[in-house]
């Protein structure tokens, strides 16, 4: 990232310097060191832009799994807390329906008590 800034701020300065040149002066003929140093130069720019490239396709990658595994978590604890919900409520029901079972099976054995003690009471009464 450093390289291409620092690419970036000397292609300002040569198009600022290029830009301020004066137009009286007559064009010099390119040597052929020039051309070299232009031609690395151009090769360096475009393995810099090819690698923030990449870093770039590898950070966007790294950001979609990273997602996906969130949006998974995020799924299996939802389907846990509604498999936990679902079990308490089945647990609720049954402890009202068994409450409900032991209310009416207490009913029953008040209602045999009750007879049972009238006829104690009518036996003990006919002696």
């Amino acid at each position: 990232m450093n390289k291409v800034i620092a690419v970036l701020v000397a292609g300002l300065f040569a198009s600022s310097a290029f830009a301020q040149a004066t137009p009286a002066t007559p064009a010099v003929p390119a040597t052929p060191a020039v051309i070299k140093a232009e031609t690395k130069a151009a090769k360096s720019d475009t393995k810099a832009e090819k690698s923030e490239a990449k870093v770039d396709a590898k950070a966007d990658v790294k950001v979609d799994k990273a997602e996906a595994k969130a949006a998974k978590a995020k799924a299996r604890a939802e389907a846990k807390a509604k498999k936990a919900k679902a079990k308490a409520d089945a647990k609720a029901k049954s402890t009202k329906s068994n409450a409900a079972a032991d209310k009416s099976a207490a009913k029953a054995d008040t209602a045999a008590v009750k007879a049972e003690g009238k006829a104690d009471v009518k036996a003990a009464t006919s002696k």
